[in-house]
């Protein structure tokens, strides 16, 4: 299909972009997109003129949000070009971002959310206070500045989503379905809001399944099964499709599209009387935040968030006091007396502390990046870096599961279900439990960079779990499981803290020269496995923390790109 374009005239005494307000000239060039083995969009060609508010509808599937992230440059067209204000599109360019789930934490208040996102964003130096309370007096939330994102409504959470696009002052808004969900007065309230910033110069594009949200924009853009079916003033919309509403043309979209395909410019700003319109300010310049800036406002973020989410809070305190529980009634005391050891109970009372210690750092991790992932590709979108955003993690979490770790042996040790040793000994158990943390922590920020939501999340504990339990050697002493599992044990971090807690509390001696009769035979079983020196083990788990860690930077940067 050829799609021609016709532009409407600048006026006659403007030089080349004098009549601008500020806002984005965006120009789509026959542009297609393959996605899943088809087209999602086949030979777009449109162009979309400065402050104006244009929306993109279409049936569901039609590729409204395909053109949206083309048009605001988060994805690339598979052929074809876009371009703003006449050049390609470039890396960190003045556009807002507004995709359907919200880009704002909950557990924050409203004012602290948009000051932390104005760091991340704005020149280092900047006055953050004014800014936020300029952007939320425009959007009429300075009432809402203290209260916390969760508790707004479905339109005040929408306009702080836009918030923290405004804080930068961009030249052109991208939005997806920004009125879903929303009742009628609500959504209309929102289109108000946005014809705002076009009067204020910027470019302002949307998706919408809402019929009325047609009537408060300058252009509609409609897609059929990814091919352009009509771009021009939405009062002329109804007769291109021969109908007498939008929600005919809806019903029109499942049949044949008529003939006579057409493609147009948007209303130019000069014909619809914009002469007091503000010029968007230009955004600060300046250097912005570096690398270890980035990790250290990420790390105060992620600290105010958990303190602010009780019941995050009380799963981390309350999954170790449940564990210590079972640790108490499952194991008698003096398991390890060396009068008259229990050499069964021993392995299992040192596989189970070092299965807690990996337990707690996977399931801290486990939720950590998949709940926030439209928050994440957004702020890498305008320069947040993959590692700082890992690195600020651990940040957090660590220091948490350090506690958890000297808890748990304090607690098993007064409860005499460790042996009697040294400082030196129980500085040597914890720092094993420590590492045995970190690398399940590793594992477990991994896991949730890999997955989509926490459902998929929750469904990857069980098989990140059973082979740390059957293959470290608890079950089974590794010299007498088949090839297979040998191999498998190598590339389990449980077998390692496993077997250097056995170092620690010297269960080759404890065997050898108890009282019990179980203990040479069931030292034989094991070979050599607690008589490698503690430092190979601890080895090992720093390379299992730091690899993961590496993985897990590299598949963050790559799923927040997408």
């Amino acid at each position: 299909m050829t799609h021609t374009t016709t532009q409407a005239p600048a006026p006659a005494d403007a030089g080349p972009g004098a009549w601008s307000p500020g806002g984005v000239r965006i120009e789509v060039t026959e542009v297609s997109r393959a996605a899943g083995g088809r087209r999602v969009l086949d030979g777009v060609t449109l162009s979309v003129r400065p402050g104006q508010v244009v929306v993109i509808v279409g049936l569901s599937g039609a590729g409204k949000t395909t053109l949206l992230s083309l048009m605001a440059g988060f994805t690339t067209p598979s052929e074809g070009e876009v371009r703003h204000d006449g050049g390609p599109i470039a890396a960190g360019a003045s556009v807002g971002y507004v995709p359907q789930d919200d880009i704002v934490h909950r557990e924050l208040p409203l004012a602290r959310t948009l000051a932390y996102a104005a760091r991340l964003r704005l020149p280092v130096g900047t006055e953050i206070e004014p800014v936020v309370a300029k952007v939320l007096a425009e959007l009429d939330l300075e009432r809402c500045a203290g209260t916390r994102i969760g508790a707004l409504s479905g339109g005040e959470r929408k306009r702080a989503s836009i918030g923290t696009e405004l804080l930068t002052r961009p030249r052109a808004f991208f939005l997806d379905e920004p009125t879903s969900g929303l009742d009628p007065a609500t959504a209309a309230e929102l289109m108000g809001t946005l014809r705002d910033l076009a009067d204020g110069g910027a470019t302002v594009v949307l998706t919408s399944h809402s019929p009325s949200d047609v009537r408060h924009c300058d252009t509609v853009i409609v897609l059929n099964a990814g091919r352009l079916a009509y771009a021009g003033p939405p009062e002329e919309v109804c007769a291109h499709f021969g109908v007498f509403s939008m929600e005919e043309v809806y019903l029109r979209l499942g049949g044949a599209v008529p003939d006579g395909d057409r493609t147009a410019d948007a209303v130019p700003c000069t014909e619809r009387a914009c002469d007091g319109r503000r010029p968007q300010a230009p955004p600060p310049a300046g250097r912005h935040p570096g690398v270890f800036r980035q990790w250290a406002l990420l790390s105060r973020r992620n600290l105010d968030i958990l303190r602010r989410n009780r019941l995050t809070l009380a799963i981390l305190a309350g999954s170790p006091l449940m564990v210590l529980g079972m640790f108490a009634l499952l194991f008698r005391p003096g398991a390890f007396d060396p009068a008259d050891p229990s050499p069964s109970a021993t392995v299992q009372i040192l596989f189970w502390i070092a299965f807690g210690g990996f337990f707690f750092g996977l399931t801290y991790g486990l939720l950590q990046i998949c709940t926030e992932l439209p928050v994440l590709r957004r702020e890498r979108f305008v320069g947040l870096k993959a590692g700082p955003y890992v690195l600020a993690k651990v940040t957090v979490l660590l220091p948490l599961l350090l506690v958890v770790d000297a808890a748990m042996l304090a607690v098993l040790g007064a409860l005499d279900r460790l042996p009697d040793g040294d400082a030196v000994m129980y500085a040597e158990l914890f720092t094993t439990l420590v590492l045995s943390s970190a690398a399940a922590l590793a594992l477990g920020l991994l896991v949730s960079a890999s997955v989509s939501d926490p459902s998929q999340a929750a469904l990857a504990l069980p098989m990140a779990c059973f082979p740390q339990v059957l293959f470290v050697g608890a079950i089974l002493p590794v010299p007498l499981m088949a090839t297979g599992g040998q191999v498998m044990s190598l590339a389990l971090s449980n077998r390692w803290a496993f077997e250097a807690l056995g170092h620690s509390a010297q269960v080759e001696r404890l065997w050898a020269e108890g009282a019990s009769p179980l203990g040479p035979p069931l030292l034989m079983s094991y070979g050599d496995s607690f008589a490698r020196p503690l430092v190979v083990d601890w080895a090992l788990l720093g390379l299992f923390t730091v690899g993961l860690l590496l993985i897990t930077r590299f598949t963050v940067a790559r799923r927040s790109a997408a």
